[in-house]
């Protein structure tokens, strides 16, 4: 599968990595298998106490590990540090909450007859975590922090593009005290990720990625008999209404776009815009996008950031032409990016008709579709005609209203004045082909444990 670095923005391989070989799988679902049975047992205290570890040595380091994403993926060093801050919020939440939220629920029987009925969360075993390149930390620590706290243990198959942040992590998790066993690294291959989804020790699948990715491990598990979710891709519309205050309006709108290159499933990437102040809106969005400073993401003046692989950056360009060979307009905007490295020219697509296929494609780029609507409910419309099913934001000077469009709005996450809140203490998650289940708070702890009854009952038999 070719794990390696490579600087997107020099173009350099800065080291390879050979694929886990099949006996290193075994040792691994092994190891992990025979963790788990001592720490499904381990009291909620020390496992908090191994994410509170994590967290401290997150921030203690954060340059180093900052440093790391902006090699291997080209995220600009600002928004580097900004993960790693934001992947240890999520081992402090889980810490300071992961008893409460698992506590044992007794549940209201109608009847005495019933007995004493108690619903406990108990830990399923070893998982595989199948992780995407756009955010190497957070896509991580968002998996293994609730499951690791509820008891379950974690095999990592990462990106192949950053395989020393997922090694990184494997050893952070080894500092902050975590069991020899309980979090492994696999360079996997294809073939290798069904065999460890078809192992009898391994009792469950998460998976964000690809619509193609996603399709391929739902079927693997579903074969086995396995829980699996997936969270998937995202064209997340951003509705400006006639009220709008356009001024903090566009400038959410700039970096709801392109923060992380473009490269985020809950980004902002259709712009649907009223009537009323479209015209506006799309002359302040292109003075706010030729505003950008594209550059080395090493260079704390950049604020776009290349893609993170020349591939990425060629495929992006290949989207736009289609989209342009089936009616769009495409205007691109700003000075020329450099020439050097995996960058794309920020780009504004209009004029994408219905019959376009490019409006139901996700563009994983600095790439934005702005759409002419002619009010709310012509809004609402464009933003529901979408397969998939992720986040969305409502701008409008009225919160109430800007709610009220927002629970019209057919997707997992609904933001009002805001492009995407992104927060270790709010869940995560889409719906059609965006894909299924949640991660965090209690949501995500809940994924991969056993909801167990356990009644007493104390009553006379009938014969």
């Amino acid at each position: 599968m070719a794990y390696a670095t490579v600087n997107p923005y020099t173009g350099k391989t800065v080291a390879t990595f050979p694929d886990a070989t099949d006996a290193e799988i075994e040792t691994a679902i092994a190891a992990a298998h025979a963790a788990f049975l001592g720490w499904r047992e381990t009291s909620f205290a020390t496992r908090a106490e191994v994410m509170r570890n994590a967290a401290r040595i997150l921030r203690r380091d954060v340059d180093t590990y900052a440093r790391l994403l902006t090699l291997e993926m080209g995220k600009v060093i600002a928004e580097a540090r900004a993960e790693v801050e934001l992947s240890a919020e999520i081992f402090e939440y889980y810490a300071d909450n992961a008893e409460t939220l698992l506590a044992p629920e007794t549940l209201p029987v109608k009847s005495a007859d019933e007995g004493e009925a108690v619903v406990v969360h108990e830990p399923l075993g070893v998982l595989l975590a199948i992780e995407p390149w756009n955010f190497p930390y957070y896509q991580i620590a968002r998996i293994i922090a609730p499951q690791l706290s509820a008891g379950n243990t974690m095999l990592l198959k990462h990106a192949s593009n950053v395989p020393q942040s997922a090694a990184i992590f494997e050893t952070l998790m080894r500092e902050a005290g975590l069991p020899d066993g309980g979090f492994k690294n696999l360079y996997a291959t294809r073939s290798q990720i069904e065999k460890i989804i078809d192992d009898p020790r391994v009792q469950g699948v998460a998976l964000t990625g690809s619509e193609a990715a996603g399709a391929t491990v739902a079927a693997q598990a579903g074969k086995a008999l396995k829980k699996s979710t997936l969270e998937l891709g995202g064209a997340d519309a951003f509705v400006v209404l006639a009220d709008a205050e356009l001024d903090k309006t566009v400038k959410w709108a700039v970096f709801g776009r392109h923060w992380n290159g473009g490269q985020v499933c809950v980004s902002s990437k259709r712009m649907i815009v009223v009537e009323a102040v479209y015209d506006d809106f799309l002359k302040r969005y292109i003075e706010g996008v030729a505003a950008l400073r594209a550059g080395d993401p090493f260079d704390a003046a950049t604020t776009l950031a290349p893609l993170s692989s020349q591939a990425a950056a060629d495929e992006v360009k290949a989207k736009i032409r289609d989209a342009v060979a089936h009616g769009a307009t495409a205007t691109e905007i700003g000075p020329k990016v450099p020439a050097q490295g995996a960058f794309v020219q920020p780009t504004i697509l209009t004029d994408v008709g219905e019959d376009n296929p490019a409006r139901y494609w996700e563009f994983f780029g600095p790439v934005s579709m702005i759409f002419r609507a002619k009010d709310e409910d012509d809004a609402v419309r464009i933003a529901n005609d979408t397969p998939f099913g992720l986040g969305g934001s409502v701008f409008t000077a009225d919160t109430r209203r800007g709610a009220k469009v927002a629970a019209r709005i057919s997707t997992g996450m609904v933001f009002v004045n805001h492009p995407t809140m992104v927060k270790a203490d709010l869940p995560f998650g889409g719906i059609r082909r965006s894909g299924y289940g949640r991660e965090l708070i209690g949501l995500g702890l809940k994924e991969f444990v056993n909801h167990k009854l356990i009644d007493v009952v104390d009553i006379d038999a009938p014969f």
